[in-house]
């Protein structure tokens, strides 16, 4: 399986691009931005793709796609940005990634999305956080409308504590935070296990390790 890992300069994309290389039967093509992030993944031994999510259009991103098995999206405007970075990269990039992905004939597709994107979670999101969650919100609902292999991630707090390798995963969860390194160990799993397709879950850290909570979900 070739995985491309949109988003993959950041951190919980490292992390994943590294795991899927560690796996030996699993390959990583890391879509970038920047010329000066290749050498990371050279030395990972994995494939680069230079894509510009803002401005590329559909055609562009599915010639990204090409050759690959399944995508994860791991991309975001980052919390530094403005409402209308996070519609151009949480929501229209999303998107684009999505159509790209049906005209590239690629059925898998995880999406890490925020941890509640429901009606509800927009209503009582602060001001300033909203635009995010609207964002995500109808990403998820565009991705659910699809005939792709989708699974949906919703992880909790990200935080760079150091992985525990132990998580608890559901429809719903209590809120609650995880390393980044436990999501990219998360995202693998999903990949790794069919029984995902179709599914959406909440990931925080918990007691139970990444393959047996992934594995029951």
């Amino acid at each position: 399986m070739k995985v491309l890992v949109i988003g993959a300069n950041g951190q919980v994309g490292k992390h994943l691009v590294a795991k899927i290389q560690d796996t030996g039967d699993i390959k990583a093509k890391a879509m970038i931005r920047k010329e000066e992030q290749v050498p990371y993944f050279e030395d990972l031994g994995a494939e680069t793709v230079l894509t510009d999510l803002e401005k590329a259009d559909i055609d562009e991103i599915a010639k990204a796609v090409e050759g690959t098995d399944a995508i994860v999206f791991t991309a975001g405007s980052g919390p530094k940005t403005g409402a209308d970075k996070t519609m151009l990269i949480d929501l229209d990039a999303a998107v684009k990634t999505i159509e790209a992905a049906k005209k590239a004939g690629v059925k898998r597709y995880i999406m890490v999305s925020s941890f509640d994107t429901t009606r509800e979670a927009i209503q009582s999101a602060p001001s300033s956080f909203a635009p995010y969650v609207v964002a995500k919100h109808y990403a998820d609902v565009w991705l659910r409308a699809t005939d792709l292999d989708y699974t949906i991630v919703h992880p909790g707090g990200l935080t760079n504590d150091a992985a525990t390798g132990k998580v608890q995963a559901a429809e719903n969860v209590g809120r609650g935070e995880i390393p980044r390194e436990d999501v990219a160990s998360v995202l693998l799993a999903t990949l790794q296990n069919d029984s995902t397709i179709g599914k959406e879950f909440q990931v925080v850290s918990g007691e139970t390790a990444v393959d047996d909570a992934v594995k029951v979900l």
